[in-house]
């Protein structure tokens, strides 16, 4: 019985380090539910061939989500409109996933934002890009962004870019400052 133990207990083991991915320097796990997801580097998974990162959940049924991510100070975007595209495939995604940008202002207020919740990556796909476009004003302090996947699946991304774009492209976010004073009390607006 003790054999079979340590021969259950090896497999797993084995497994478990098989299974594990390390962290793309200077990228950290977050989100919800962060110990639900394996997170970290697929080696020649990428759209090139090359590196992709990937997330991948552990459980059967999740109710949060797992984002890898990193944080940035705004430099030379503040005042401009920018371009996050990167590269995304999926497996078996459950609830939804998709890049994400986020703008924030001191105290962390967030200035704006876009997840692609309302053009949420759903099932199985092959590589394909998605971009997210947003104002940095003068007032930002911080750039977040990453990947998430909300509920169960995988995914890959790659090739991340960012770049100024023209205030004639469109933004793909929302504002989310503060008002000045309220507005459309009266819901005309």
């Amino acid at each position: 019985m003790r054999k079979v133990f340590y021969s259950v207990s090896s497999f797993l083991l084995a497994t478990m380090l098989l299974c594990s991915y390390d962290l793309p320097k200077n990228w950290f796990k977050a989100g919800s539910e962060p110990d639900s997801y394996e997170m970290g580097i697929d080696k020649k998974a990428g759209v090139s061939g090359g590196n992709a990162a990937i997330i991948t959940s552990t459980e059967k049924k999740i109710k949060g989500f797992g984002t890898l991510m990193q944080n940035s100070l705004p430099g030379k975007y503040l005042g401009k409109r920018i371009k996050m595209s990167g590269y995304v495939k999926s497996e078996n995604v459950e609830s939804w996933a998709g890049l994400w940008l986020r703008v924030d202002g001191s105290g962390k207020a967030s200035l704006s934002f876009d997840n692609m919740y309302e053009r949420a990556i759903k099932g199985t796909t092959d590589w394909k890009q998605y971009e997210i476009i947003l104002d940095v004003p003068e007032g930002a302090t911080n750039i977040a962004y990453g990947a998430l996947l909300a509920g169960t699946g995988t995914i890959w991304f790659d090739d991340l870019k960012f770049e100024i774009v023209s205030e004639a492209v469109t933004t793909t976010g929302k504002e989310t400052s503060t008002r000045e004073k309220p507005s459309n009390l009266n819901f005309e607006e």
